[in-house]
């Protein structure tokens, strides 16, 4: 085939493989490497050319489709501007020509191997390749030389009309009656497959197989061998393996073969090297009548003497290992190690800008001018220390055409690498842990796309037992019902290859598409899976339960919006917020309007230095000359000053850090589902504890603020309502004795009890679950039959169908049996490192199944909600135009950073050269 060269850009090695830029657009050669095989590919667009018209070689006037110079002359050109690039480390074989008329427009076709030497030559007619290292092709007319294409891959065309031709074959050989071509560079280790028997040899050896027969030498037989003989009682005799001399000595005739399956005899190097027609190079000689005076006449023939030539020369080469070009092999090695260097350092550079959630890009896209963004800042910054960047930087700016790899498309492809590495590795600890449960939550991002964050947490056993949870991106969820939401997440599970099977537990908010008990994503993977247990996400749960108790009260209600109120008055103006800061060490912040657990932050400058803020509010009066502000200044700082604000911000505040302390630790990666009923009672505990006595507390320190900042401790009595009655024996209302008395009724109890109540109904089927796993943490307290019932209902929650997780009798017989533990109560995952360190796994199999899935239970779904932090620190204003598979990339290196740091630079780099190879051929 023809490179033209007015398309031949630059060529490039990476991974063994050649890659051609820019070639012809009608013509076209690509090689790479497939296993121990080196492939060429042609390609020929016969729409583009006029077969009736072909034009020619500009240097060896050889037909061709367009105007090219064809690949004997570009190979020579090549290697003249590219001694270091053109071609690949790998196994030698010969490069010939077909003749220009095998398939019709197609004028000829080549197969390129690595480490071979081509140096070119032209004439008037013809071009020649020779190498050095035992692998020539010469040529025996003025045209071409022959080619043999091995019959494994073949392919041609009966229609002249054809758009596409395409032929890719592999080993190429080719020889001629005038000359003989060689193929080496095999190690030992690379024997033939073929039989000994030359009767049995394929019509056509490739380079490899005739390399092993010639390193395994002719095969010899038996010296008390009998020959078969024929019905006239003539037969071979050892004594024919052997040329009598005139003085009477032997010599051996190495080269002759006899074959046991045909009983003819065969010369074994021009089998091998030479494509005549004799009878001893086809099918073998059988006229034993004649056969002295036919082996005399062979062994002076021209042929047979060049061929032997060849064979010993090749047998040479290979005992001293120099069948390659050592020079240019040695310099072909070089440029693939430094551009594997090249690559560590930017892949480096990309993960560090990625952890760091940095644009790559700026707006330009060239090394040494301004705003060409963070990559290549990072690239020129590292090639001032670094000598390998700093040398690739040098070629960059010498060869204006040179490959840099710094370009847009490069970075994406190699954040992709990154991304699918990272993936693989966390997909292999989730296959090899076997259990895993899914944690999922959705959000728009800043293109208005709903993005679904997709988490799976699972039991590693690498070192120890140890809870885990990975990201493994985001979904873009058109469908945001549960049917839509449902079908992402199993097809995603599929194209990963985690079996839904092994899932033991699902978590969502408590949003209806996900919670729903009919059409929810949780009861639609339960019909597919009854063993994913559906936990309720704790965090949630909590921040509803602060939700309800709010919703409860009117005087609840009014202290959270004066207290957004003085947040939006100070952050209106720079000078208030100045006046704010000068007068208090801590500033307000704005509550959020869903997480009602994070208001205790909102409220907390107000609870330990509310005097300072009314201060502020009072500069903030005299100051100001907007009688708007003025007035609305004064009344916030006389609600502040007020008895009733300060019981209400006493009494939120202790009820907020109780609860946001149990919603911080519900939020750890490595919580525990037994752990976390625990501290929902216990902060339930802590609330009806707090109901006795928390409204006397709060009255007496509520006064004692007031006292510091000169108000009078005095709650405003109101005139009470009183309710018409419409029968004669209703009551009449009891008016309370006091506004103080009032207010507690009103506000205190409300709120309170309304936690308390909400608290035990909303984590109702979070106890429900931990209930089926509660026999594993308390089983040392319980009697005989109440852990075998115990027992046998975690059984029925683990099966289904005939599948079961364990079998509960033994279950029972493990807990018996279980040595004293070093704590009366210990949780799952200390009972799972107990087995583990003490090495009796294997004694407790059911118990060891059980911890396993009950660790693997997930409580709340902040792993997602922190991906979403990540998404906005990502996905940008000014970035987005994000594509998907750059996001996904770009959040799994961020958020996996700690699985980023035991990657492997080779494993991304070889991911990234076999991308490269499989693309689609031009």
């Amino acid at each position: 085939m023809w490179f033209c060269t007015r398309t031949i850009r630059s060529v490039n090695i990476l991974n063994g493989v050649l890659f051609l830029n820019k070639i012809c657009l009608m013509c076209s050669v690509r090689v790479s490497v497939e296993g121990d095989r080196i492939v060429c590919t042609i390609k020929f667009n016969a729409s583009m050319g006029s077969p009736q018209k072909p034009c020619v070689c500009v240097v060896c006037l050889s037909p061709c489709a367009c105007v090219c110079v064809c690949v004997f002359c570009t190979l020579g050109r090549l290697l003249k501007y590219f001694p270091k690039n053109v071609l690949t480390a790998g196994e030698n074989a010969a490069a010939t020509s077909s003749s220009h008329d095998s398939l019709g427009p197609v004028s000829a076709y080549i197969g390129l191997f690595s480490s071979l030497s081509v140096a070119s030559t032209t004439s008037s007619r013809a071009a020649d390749i020779t190498s050095s290292s035992s692998a020539v092709a010469s040529t025996t007319s003025s045209r071409a030389a022959d080619i043999t294409l091995t019959s494994s891959a073949v392919a041609s065309t009966t229609s002249s009309s054809a758009d596409d031709i395409t032929l890719t074959y592999s080993a190429v050989a080719s020889t001629t009656s005038s000359s003989a071509i060689t193929e080496g560079a095999f190690c030992s280790a690379n024997v033939s497959a073929v039989s000994r028997d030359p009767a049995d040899w394929p019509e056509v050896l490739s380079g490899k197989e005739r390399a092993g027969l010639v390193i395994r030498g002719p095969s010899d037989l038996n010296p008390n061998f009998k020959f078969p003989k024929r019905q006239d009682g003539r037969s071979f005799h050892f004594h024919y393996k052997f040329r009598l001399l005139t003085n009477g000595e032997k010599i051996q005739r190495t080269w002759l073969v006899y074959s046991m399956k045909s009983d003819a005899v065969f010369c074994w190097c021009c089998k091998l090297f030479s494509k005549g027609s004799s009878k001893l190079i086809t099918e073998g000689q059988r006229d034993w009548t004649n056969i002295g005076a036919i082996l005399k006449q062979h062994e002076n023939s021209p042929a047979h003497i060049k061929s032997v030539v060849s064979w010993k020369e090749l047998e040479l080469g290979l005992k001293k290992g120099q069948t390659i070009d050592h020079t240019q092999l040695t310099l072909t090695e070089a440029e693939k190690r430094r551009w594997r260097e090249v690559l560590i350092r930017l892949i480096a550079i990309i993960k560090s800008l990625a952890e760091r959630n940095l644009a790559f890009r700026g707006s330009e896209d060239k090394l040494m001018v301004p705003n060409n963004g963070n990559f290549l800042k990072e690239v020129e910054l590292m090639a001032k220390f670094d000598p390998v960047l700093r040398e690739h930087i040098r070629l960059a700016d010498k060869q204006g055409n040179h490959t840099t790899y710094l370009g847009k498309t490069i970075q994406n492809e190699l954040i992709s690498c990154i991304g699918d590495q990272l993936v693989k590795t966390m997909v292999a600890g989730i296959q090899e842990s076997k259990y895993f449960s899914i944690i999922l939550d959705c959000t728009p991002d800043v293109s208005h796309t709903e993005q679904m964050s997709v988490v799976a947490r699972t039991v590693s056993l690498e070192k120890g037992p140890e809870i885990k949870e990975y990201f493994l991106g985001f979904l873009d969820a058109p469908d945001s019902t549960g049917a839509g939401l449902s079908s992402l997440i199993l097809k995603r599970l599929e194209e990963l290859g985690i079996p839904f099977s092994n899932c033991r537990g699902q978590s969502y908010d408590n949003g209806a598409n996900m919670r729903g008990k009919n059409k929810g994503v949780q009861a639609r993977l339960l019909e597919k899976n009854p063993r994913a247990l559906y936990v309720p996400c704790g965090s949630h749960t909590l921040n509803l339960v602060v939700a309800d108790a709010a919703k409860e009260s009117i005087v609840a209600i009014n202290f959270f919006g004066v207290v957004q109120k003085l947040f939006t008055l100070f952050a209106a103006a720079p000078q208030r917020w100045a006046i704010l800061k000068d007068h208090a060490d801590i500033t307000l912040k704005s509550w959020s309007d869903t997480r009602w657990e994070s208001r205790v932050k909102s409220i907390e400058p107000l609870q330990h230095q509310p005097e300072k803020v009314r201060e502020a509010l009072l500069q903030v009066r005299e100051n100001t000359k907007d009688p708007t502000v003025r007035i609305e200044a004064q009344s916030l700082a006389e609600e502040i000053g007020s008895f009733r604000f300060q019981i209400c911000l006493v009494v939120w505040y202790n009820i907020l850090r109780k609860i946001n302390v149990t919603s911080k630790l519900l939020q750890s990666a490595t919580m525990q589902l037994d752990v976390a009923v625990d501290l929902i009672h216990q902060t339930k505990a802590s609330l009806v504890s707090y109901r006795a006595t928390g409204f006397n507390d709060a009255v007496k320190k509520a006064t004692e603020r007031c006292e510091e900042m000169n108000v009078q401790a005095l709650l405003k009595e109101k005139r009470l309502r009183t309710m018409k009655r419409h029968f004669s024996y209703e009551a009449a209302d009891e008016p309370e004795s006091s506004a103080l008395k009032k207010m507690e009724v009103s506000f205190f109890n409300v709120v309170v009890d309304c936690a308390i109540q909400t608290l035990e109904d909303r984590f109702s089927s979070m106890g429900k679950v931990r209930d089926n796993f509660g026999v594993l943490n308390n089983f040392q307290n319980l009697d005989t039959q109440t852990i075998r019932y115990q027992c046998e209902q975690l059984g029925r929650t683990l099966s289904t169908g005939n599948e079961s997780d364990l079998d509960w009798k033994d279950l029972v017989m493990e807990l018996e049996s279980l040595p004293t533990l070093p704590k009366d109560k210990m949780t799952a995952l200390e009972l799972l490192a107990f087995l583990h360190d003490k090495d009796i796994c294997e004694l407790y199999p059911n118990l060891w199944v059980a911890l396993r899935i009950s660790c693997t239970l997930p409580v709340t779904v902040a792993s997602a909600e922190r991906s979403f932090s990540k998404l906005k620190l990502i996905k940008t204003y000014l970035r987005s135009s994000m594509a998907q598979e750059r996001l996904n990339a770009l959040a799994i290196i961020s958020i996996n950073h700690e699985v980023g740091s035991q990657l492997s630079y080779d494993d991304v780099i070889n991911d990234f050269a076999s991308k490269k190879t499989r693309r689609a051929r031009i």
